[in-house]
C-alpha cells in the first residue's frame, strides 16, 4: 500500500538542532529512494531523537515497516498516536505495522478507533479494507472498499479485492463482475491470475455461459505462452475444469517458475546419516476445522514417534475448534508461522532441521509454494492439498496411489510419482458414525429416491447438470438433493432445472452444518451422484463411511480418478464407470432398485471395519514406509526417483 508522507519542516531560521536533523533526514532520504530500508530507518530515527518533528518520526516508522522490523515500527507510530491523539497518519502506519506483523484483526482495531471528527482519506480506506479482509471480517470489509474507491474508481487492484470479499460472503456474481471491472481496467501482469479466479467464480455462481468463455480465453491465452516461460497465473481452475493432464501440467509449471524467480534458495543442508529419528514436517495454512485436517489426523496420531519426529508446521488460523486443538495434539513439534513472511518459514523450517517437508496445501487459498521455492528441507513432497501436480522442480515426490496415479500417467507430473499401496487418501475412523435421522429432520422428501449430490457448486458444469436432468426424466419420482453453497446457486439451478423441463420440487437444497450433522443428513441419501471432471473428495469418502454407495466416471486426470480410488478400496469397482451413458444407466438402475441400494449399504457399514481406507493406523505405516524409501535414495546419493507401491506385510 504506497502512503505519501509529510516532509518536515524547515523554516529559513531553523535551530543547529534542526539543522542537524534536517541533514540525517536528508541521508536517510537517499536512502530510501535506493530501498535501503533499514539504513534510512535509522537515519529517520535519529533525527527524529534529535528534533520532535513528526513527519521525522512517521518516516522512521515507514522505513522500520520496510526494513522487516514492524515491533519498532509499532513502538513510534504508538508512542506519536499518544503524543497527537489527532495525528491520522500515525493510525494508518500503525495499521501496516500490524498487517506486516500477521495482526490483522490488531490493524483494523487500530483503524476503527480514529477519533470520528478526523478525516478519513484514501489511505486511512484502502488500509482498513485490506486489514479487515486479511483478518477474514469481509461483511465489514466491503463498505471499506467501496469508500476507497469511492476516493479513486479506477483502482484496479481495489476491484479486484472488494470481488474477493464478495467472493467470501458468498456473493460469487458480485465477485464475478468486481474481478471483471478489475481485468477491463488493466491487471498487468496479473492479468491471466485474475483470468482464472473470474472462470472459477463464474463457475461457482453456476453462470455456464460466461464461464465458459472465460475459460475458453484463458487456455487460448495460456496455450500461446511459451513451455518455460514463468506466469502469474491459477492452476487450480485448471487442475478441476480441464480434462488434459499435459495442459494441466504446462499451467502449474508456469506458475511454479513465477514463484521461484522471486525466491532465494536456501543453503543446502548436509542429509542426516546418523541414527536420529527422521524429521516429517507437513506444511499447511489448513490446521483447523478443516477437511485437510479431518482427513490426516487420525494418521498424524499413529505416525512411529520411535521413527519418526513430526512437526506440523502451521500458517492458518486458530479456530480454537476441538479439530484445531485434536492436530495440535497429534504430532510432537506444532510450530507457528502465522504473520511470517515467506522467507521467514523457510528459515524457520530449514533451522528445525526438516528431513522431509511434506506440502498439504499445494496451490490453494492461502498456497505456500513460495515457501517450499526456497528448498528449506533436502526432500520435498506434495501430497493431499492440492489435485494435481505442483509442476515444480523444487518437489522431489508427489504421493498417490495405483489408481489416481498410476505409473503409467506419470509423463503428467514433474514430480516422481510415489504410490501408497492403498489409497492416496487418509481418513479418521474416529469420527462420528451417523446419528439416526429422518429426511424430514433436514427438509428433505420421504419415501422418493433421493440422490444426493452435495458437491461444491464449481463442480457442477453445464454437461454435469444436463446429466442428472436426464438421470430425473428416467426416474420420475427421484430428488436431487444439492447443497446450498453460496448466494447465487440455489436461483441459478433451479432455473437450469426449469428450462430443461424439471420442476422445482425436484430439487432440495441443503444448508451448510457442522461435520457430525452433516454426516448423519448425508446417510439419508439413496445415492451419491458424482460430478467430472473433478470427483467429490473428501465428500465422497465421507458419504461412503455412513453407507451411501458413489458412482462416479473415471477420466484421465487426478482430480477425477479419486473416487475411483475410493471406491476400489471398498471393493466397489462396479460403480466406476468409463462413459456418461454408463453412468447415467447405473444411476438410473440403482435409483430403481432398493434392494440392491440395501445391499450396498450393508456393504460399506461392513466396510468400516475392514477396508484400508478407513484404518488410519495402516495408512500412518504405509505412508511411513514410503518416507523410508525417499530417504534412503537421498542418502545413498540417489536422484529421486518413481516408487511403486509395496504391499504391507500380513
Amino acid at each position: 500500500m504506497s502512503l505519501s508522507l509529510p516532509l518536515p519542516a524547515t523554516p529559513q531560521r531553523s535551530s543547529p538542532a534542526q539543522q542537524r536533523a534536517h541533514r540525517k533526514w536528508s541521508t536517510a532520504q537517499a536512502h530510501a529512494l535506493q530501498d535501503e530500508w533499514a539504513d534510512a530507518a535509522i537515519g529517520y530515527e535519529q533525527a527524529y531523537e534529535i528534533h520532535q518533528d513528526e513527519a521525522y518520526g512517521l518516516a522512521s516508522a515507514h522505513a522500520f515497516i520496510k526494513a522487516g522490523r514492524s515491533d519498532i515500527a509499532l513502538k513510534r507510530t504508538q508512542a506519536l498516536r499518544r503524543q497527537r491523539p489527532d495525528l491520522a497518519l500515525a493510525y494508518t502506519l500503525e495499521s501496516h505495522a500490524w498487517l506486516a506483523s500477521g495482526e490483522p484483526g490488531e490493524a483494523a482495531n487500530c483503524l476503527l478507533h480514529l477519533p470520528a471528527e478526523l478525516p478519513r482519506d484514501r489511505a486511512h480506506w484502502v488500509s482498513l479494507a485490506i486489514s479487515l479482509q486479511q483478518a477474514q471480517r469481509h461483511g465489514e470489509a466491503i463498505p471499506a472498499f467501496l469508500q476507497a474507491l469511492a476516493t479513486r474508481a479506477d483502482d484496479a487492484v481495489l476491484h479486484f479485492h472488494l470481488g474477493l470479499s464478495f467472493k467470501d460472503v458468498g456473493m460469487k456474481a458480485e465477485a464475478a463482475e468486481c474481478v471483471r471491472t478489475a481485468l477491463l481496467l488493466g491487471l498487468g501482469r496479473s492479468e491471466l491470475g485474475a483470468r482464472a479466479l473470474l472462470v472459477f467464480l463464474e463457475r461457482e455462481a453456476c453462470r455456464w455461459a460466461p464461464a465458459a468463455g472465460e475459460l475458453a480465453q484463458l487456455r487460448k491465452a495460456l496455450a500461446a505462452e511459451k513451455e518455460a516461460t514463468a506466469v502469474e497465473t491459477g492452476p487450480f481452475p485448471h487442475a478441476v475444469f480441464v480434462d488434459d493432464p499435459l495442459e494441466q501440467l504446462k499451467v502449474a509449471r508456469m506458475y511454479a517458475m513465477h514463484v521461484a524467480r522471486a525466491v532465494q534458495v536456501l543453503p543446502t543442508r548436509p542429509l542426516q546419516t546418523a541414527t536420529r529419528r527422521l524429521r516429517i514436517g507437513y506444511l499447511s495454512a489448513d490446521f483447523h476445522q478443516h477437511a485437510t485436517s479431518q482427513l490426516m489426523v487420525q494418521m498424524l496420531e499413529h505416525h512411529d514417534r520411535t521413527r519418526f519426529e513430526v512437526t506440523l508446521l502451521s500458517a492458518g488460523t486458530d479456530d480454537r475448534t476441538p479439530m484445531r486443538a485434536r492436530m495440535i495434539a497429534s504430532c510432537e513439534h506444532f510450530e507457528e508461522l502465522r504473520g511470517r513472511s515467506h522467507a521467514q518459514m523457510a528459515e524457520r523450517i530449514h533451522d528445525l532441521g526438516i528431513d522431509i517437508l511434506v506440502d498439504v496445501k499445494g496451490v490453494t487459498l492461502g498456497t505456500l509454494m513460495p515457501v517450499m521455492a526456497h528448498q528449506p528441507a533436502p526432500l520435498q513432497v506434495s501430497w493431499l492439498g492440492f489435485p494435481g501436480t505442483s509442476g515444480a522442480p523444487y518437489i522431489d515426490y508427489f504421493i498417490g496411489d495405483p489408481i489416481v496415479t498410476p505409473l503409467a500417467h506419470a509423463g503428467h507430473f514433474s514430480e516422481k510419482l510415489a504410490l501408497m499401496p492403498a489409497c492416496y487418501q487418509p481418513n479418521d475412523s474416529r469420527r462420528a458414525l451417523p446419528a439416526a435421522s429422518r429426511r424430514s429432520d433436514w427438509g428433505a422428501p420421504e419415501d422418493v429416491p433421493l440422490l444426493c449430490a452435495f458437491h461444491q457448486s464449481y463442480k457442477i458444469s453445464e454437461e454435469v447438470f444436463d446429466s442428472w436432468c436426464r438421470v430425473l426424466h428416467a426416474v420420475p419420482d427421484a430428488v436431487l438433493w444439492l447443497m446450498q453453497w453460496n448466494t447465487n446457486v440455489e436461483a441459478a439451478l433451479r432455473e437450469a432445472a426449469r428450462q430443461r423441463g424439471i420442476g422445482p420440487e425436484r430439487l432440495c437444497f441443503a444448508p451448510m452444518l457442522p461435520l457430525e450433522q452433516h454426516l448423519s443428513r448425508l446417510a439419508c441419501a439413496d445415492l451419491y451422484i458424482d460430478a467430472w471432471p473433478c470427483n467429490a473428495h473428501t465428500t465422497a469418502s465421507e458419504a461412503l463411511w455412513v453407507g451411501v454407495p458413489v458412482v462416479t466416471i473415471v477420466g484421465a486426470t487426478f482430480a477425477q480418478r479419486v473416487a475411483a480410488s475410493l471406491l476400489h478400496n471398498v471393493g466397489l469397482d462396479e460403480l466406476v464407470l468409463d462413459t456418461v451413458s454408463a453412468y447415467e444407466r447405473a444411476v438410473v438402475a440403482l435409483a430403481q432398485d432398493p434392494e440392491r441400494r440395501a445391499a450396498l449399504r450393508a456393504h460399506l457399514n461392513a466396510q468400516r471395519h475392514r477396508s484400508p481406507l478407513f484404518d488410519g493406523k495402516r495408512f500412518a505405516h504405509d505412508i511411513e514406509g514410503l518416507y523410508e524409501r525417499m530417504w534412503a535414495r537421498a542418502i545413498a546419493g540417489l536422484a529421486p526417483d518413481h516408487l511403486a507401491p509395496v504391499e504391507p506385510v500380513a
